[in-house]
């Protein structure tokens, strides 16, 4: 457990730095959020969280960047929110216009929650026909400019399919985040996903994005796949 203070310091830096990518300054806080408390407060809390192991400082003289461990405890803070809210009342109707539940709507639904999620999206129609779109969307994202990095999505990419089909059975129905360590498509992504049944078979849907992942807005684009074949 942590204080009130620290959780609100550290849930605002995971909501600036998914907006940004940039490291996080508590002085960036004091000013931007009109906190009551000065700079050097928010720097020795910060210190402490650091300690913590839910932030970390890239270089010396910057801000603070989200751990592994932050993002978790910030999912776990959102999974029993009401995640429709999340989407506006417009995604909703591009979303309904889109897919109608047959196959043949996937595809066009795929590219849209790719566009929406602003990631990469791959749609398992069942274990063995896989499609996936918005690979642009992913390697647009900062933390992929570096040419190691993209070799590391491509190698992903590549082995796509193979992911799939080892985790297609024992995968549990329903909408999850995968995060880091846990997540068999890259210790350096974070996936949000859900496998369904439809048509006496199963199939699973998943946003792949990096660590940096709007995790509620992503869980409502899942969840909203869910109860279409519920």
């Amino acid at each position: 457990m942590i204080s009130e203070r620290k959780q609100f310091i550290l849930n605002t830096i995971v909501n600036e730095y998914l907006k940004t990518a940039q490291p996080v300054s508590s002085g960036y806080l004091v000013k931007k959020y009109n906190l009551d408390i000065s700079p050097a407060t928010v720097r020795n809390e910060m210190m402490e969280l650091e300690d913590d192991g839910f932030i970390y400082q890239p270089h010396t003289s910057s801000g603070r960047i989200p751990t592994e461990l932050a993002y978790r405890l910030v999912l776990e803070d959102i999974k029993s929110k009401k995640r429709e809210k999340s989407l506006k009342e417009t995604e909703i109707k591009l979303l309904d216009n889109a897919f109608n539940g047959e196959e043949d709507s996937f595809r066009q639904t795929a590219k849209l929650i790719a566009e929406l999620a602003d990631s990469a999206v791959f749609w398992a129609f069942h274990k063995n026909d896989l499609y996936y779109t918005g690979l642009s969307n992913l390697f647009s994202q900062p933390e992929f400019k570096q040419t190691t990095a993209v070799y590391d999505v491509s190698s992903i990419i590549d082995r796509l399919e193979e992911i799939i089909d080892e985790i297609f059975e024992d995968l549990a129905e329903g909408e999850q985040i995968l995060i880091g360590e846990d997540n068999p498509f890259g210790n350096f992504l974070s996936t949000a996903l859900v496998k369904y049944k439809h048509n006496n078979s199963h199939g699973i849907l998943g946003i792949l994005g990096p660590m940096r992942m709007n995790y509620e807005r992503n869980l409502a684009l899942v969840e909203y796949i869910k109860k279409k074949f519920e």
